[in-house]
């Protein structure tokens, strides 16, 4: 009896001493998920308490990179909404190294995966998102400018916990509605660096996908897209353009609206109606009934469109509230009333703060050192590559930058990847062509290769010559 005690003792030490060697917080390694691949990296999952008094805590999933994880950068990706999982975005529908199987009870490998070139850290926030929480309710009603601090707390502990990962390139990506939340992030980390006399952020670099940057831009570009792709008539076009004065337009409450202009607004959403996807013009529609019913009874037979699983919102859904696959992430311990769901029900995000400017603080990151990627998958009619372009060539001229690479056509594989300008080594602007919203869930060779280039500091390829590593 003494000496089983004795072993298990030093078992236990072992156990802990392991954990603080290798910089890692075991209790939150994932052995495997239901109906997982076998890979060679690991993956972690669980909380980081950002108020203890309020009970609030965000949900991470962290998956290390494919071999010498521990000298590859660290990835941070979020999505947007405001009020979207990162964890059914990113990690699984989009660059994470697994994506549902069919009858949503299981995963397949996903090939062009983002860690084989970086650590990814996926995190649902804010509280209120996925598996994020708060035992307070007033902490679901929030902002951009809450989110930024308790996604600075999040990190601050997060490296705590795992320090191996403190000297590693950090870089701050996302999409759509993190247009505003990683700019936010990037300034509230610059702020703690420039007071830190310990631990100081490694930023080396952020890239956001599709952002909403100023909405009095990225509005009218909706329109503009619609008309250039034919699916408004010259009429309702040129009516918008005409009528629509979308200076100062704001979420809540639009500006110099007249009539005219609410009615073609009115009739270029019909026109293009229900069965047309926005995030991605050219990809088929899912029909959430029929795939739902064919996931009780096992007989899904996975949809198709150019390549991609259209259905893929029903799959990982059913995947999450999974009961077995929670338990595995070290998820959803709490027991919360409510289904897993790709966009919160429980969140009162503020209506205003997606009026914001983000070029200010854009310009601040910057001139700060550190690069600005803006991508665009070029299918996209929520935030169109139209008004993006736009934005990023007002920045370059706010910053006195000129234009170093013309724009022009980047290769991926012989093929056209998209079209790309630079300004100095600091600004870029890159379009992926035929991508979606989501731009590497329906292109994910060429995203996978623009964000090698991003994260190594390389110039997009403009020559169709093959590189030797493809």
């Amino acid at each position: 009896m003494g000496m089983q005690w004795f072993c298990g003792l030093v078992l236990l030490g072992l156990v802990a001493l392991l954990g603080s060697v290798h910089g890692e917080s075991l209790e939150h390694l994932v052995s495997r998920l239901p109906g997982q691949p076998k890979v060679s990296f690991r993956q972690f999952a669980g909380y980081i308490d950002v108020n203890e008094k309020t009970g609030k805590s965000l949900f991470y999933y962290f998956v290390e990179a494919e071999g010498d994880a521990e000298n590859k950068p660290l990835t941070l990706w979020l999505n947007g909404g405001p009020g979207c999982s990162s964890m059914g975005g990113g990690a699984f529908t989009e660059l994470g190294p697994f994506f549902p199987r069919g009858d949503g009870r299981g995963l397949v490998i996903n090939p062009k995966s983002w860690n084989k070139v970086s650590n990814l850290l996926f995190i649902e926030s804010p509280a209120g998102v996925g598996w994020s929480y708060s035992n307070t309710s007033s902490d679901y009603i929030t902002g951009d400018e809450n989110t930024a601090k308790d996604m600075r707390m999040f990190l601050i502990k997060w490296f705590a916990k795992y320090p191996k990962y403190k000297s590693s390139d950090f870089f701050l990506t996302g999409e759509s509605y993190a247009g505003h939340y990683i700019p936010q992030l990037a300034n509230a980390l610059v702020d703690y660096n420039m007071h830190s006399k310990k631990f100081k952020f490694k930023i080396k670099g952020v890239a956001i996908g599709n952002p909403l940057l100023r909405l009095d831009r990225d509005a009218p570009s909706v329109y503009e897209f619609f008309w250039s792709h034919g699916m408004i008539s010259d009429e309702i076009g040129l009516t918008i353009m005409n009528e629509c004065d979308f200076n100062d337009y704001t979420f809540s409450e639009p500006h110099n609206v007249t009539a005219s202009c609410n009615d073609a607004i009115g009739q270029a959403n019909k026109v293009v109606g229900d069965y047309v996807n926005n995030y991605d013009v050219i990809l088929d529609v899912c029909y959430p009934s029929i795939v739902k019913q064919e996931l009780r009874l096992r007989k899904l037979a996975t949809k198709m469109s150019v390549g991609v699983d259209v259905c893929i919102s029903s799959e990982r859904s059913f995947y999450f509230n999974s009961p077995a696959v929670q338990k595995a992430l070290h998820a959803n311990h709490t027991k919360l009333p409510y289904d897993w769901k790709m966009c919160s029900d429980v969140l009162n995000y503020s209506t205003t703060d997606g009026n914001i400017n983000m070029l200010p603080l854009l310009k601040r990151i910057i001139q700060n050192h550190i690069p600005v990627w803006i991508f665009s998958g070029d299918q996209d009619s929520v935030v169109p590559l139209l008004g993006s372009r736009t934005l990023v060539k007002e920045l370059a001229h706010d910053l006195n930058f000129k234009v170093t690479v013309p724009y022009g056509a980047w290769f991926h594989k012989g093929q056209v990847g998209g079209w790309a300008t630079e300004y100095g080594k600091l600004l870029t602007f890159a379009t992926v062509r035929g991508a979606a919203h989501m731009v590497p869930y329906a292109q994910p060779g060429r995203a996978l290769h623009l964000f090698d280039s991003f994260v190594h500091g390389r110039r997009l390829p403009n020559t169709t010559k093959l590189p030797i590593n493809e």
